[in-house]
């Protein structure tokens, strides 16, 4: 059996190869050719998997390291039998923090406090249901917008204009599809309240890069339009923009690489089912409070030096990314 792997997939290094032939490449490098005879990729969101990939390989197996599936071609990998695995919620808590270190910042710059904002909540999975739990436990009044979730379930959901209207600040954690491709377009934003801020560290095509440019809107993003080639403009205007790494704690990293080895190892039929990356500590999941917040996420996390790093070296972008040095979770 032939696996070949994303050379920047973390803590994944020597637990495959007793059991297969294996090959590491950087993501971009991973093409038909190089497939042509592989049973397996492990992949992230740069090697986009669909017929041009995979016509004439023998793959049968595609496991990402990352919560969404967008850069796959889902429907091509179920017509040709192709198993297709990703890692939801691997990382809600990493993505979490980054929310509070932009929440923090917003509200410090503002010389305000939580209890002055009304949230929006737009995708309500595994990362917006913790936003919004830990931005009530803070004193926001939160808004949660998920129309999947309100047609499965009903609930106390608002639309997505409802949101615009009401909300100071729109923090979005939804997948890319065609239904939410420019979710936040020109039209919303026309919508929204005035000076309103938008958080994006779900796709960056969830959001008109463009229209938010062009509007009195602060933003914050994580994930952008036409990325690695940033916008120079969109990156300038930016309150806060980070190299799509919202999600990239230890933790979450390692989640996401033991959820592929365990979806591999189910396929393939492997003794790997109960692996762990070595050394790595879970974390116990607590509520804290905002004063807490506000007192300690500058050690862990200091989005505002992150922030200005990737706007002084935009041309960086992927390097920034790939050699990130992954935070710590702690709540």
């Amino acid at each position: 059996m032939k696996v070949i792997i994303d050379s920047a997939i973390p803590y994944i290094r020597g637990i495959v190869e007793p059991y297969a032939d294996v090959a590491y490449m950087a993501g971009a490098e991973i093409t038909n050719d190089a497939v042509r005879y592989a049973d397996a990729l492990i992949i992230r969101t740069r090697t986009k998997v669909d017929a041009t990939l995979l016509e004439n390989s023998n793959v049968k197996f595609v496991a990402t390291a990352t919560i969404g599936s967008d850069h796959i071609d889902l429907e091509y990998c179920k017509r040709h039998g192709i198993k297709v695995c990703s890692a939801p919620g691997c990382n809600a808590r990493g993505v979490l923090q980054w929310v509070a270190a932009t929440l923090r910042h917003l509200v410090i710059k503002d010389c305000c406090t939580p209890q002055d904002y009304t949230l929006g909540v737009v995708g309500v999975g595994n990362v917006g249901s913790l936003v919004a739990q830990y931005a009530r436990h803070w004193g926001f009044r939160v808004m949660e917008c998920d129309p999947p979730r309100q047609e499965r379930e009903g609930g106390d959901f608002h639309t997505i204009e409802e949101i615009a209207k009401e909300c100071d600040i729109i923090t979005l954690h939804t997948p890319l599809d065609t239904t939410t491709h420019h979710l936040i377009s020109s039209t919303l934003i026309e919508m929204m309240r005035p000076k309103a801020t938008i958080i994006n560290a779900s796709r960056g095509g969830v959001v008109d890069n463009r229209a938010v440019l062009h509007s009195d809107h602060r933003y914050a993003f994580d994930v952008w339009e036409g990325e690695p080639d940033l916008d120079p403009n969109v990156l300038a205007g930016a309150e806060i923009a980070t190299p799509h790494i919202a999600g990239y704690s230890v933790q979450g990293k390692a989640n996401a690489t033991a959820m592929c080895i365990h979806a591999l190892a189910e396929f393939f039929n492997l003794p790997l089912m109960e692996w762990y990356p070595e050394g790595i500590t879970r974390p116990t999941p607590r509520l804290i409070s905002w004063q807490e917040l506000c007192q300690t996420i500058p050690s862990h996390y200091d989005i505002s030096s992150e922030s200005n790093k990737l706007k002084t070296l935009a041309s960086e972008f992927e390097a920034l990314r790939n050699n990130y040095a992954y935070r710590e979770e702690y709540f």
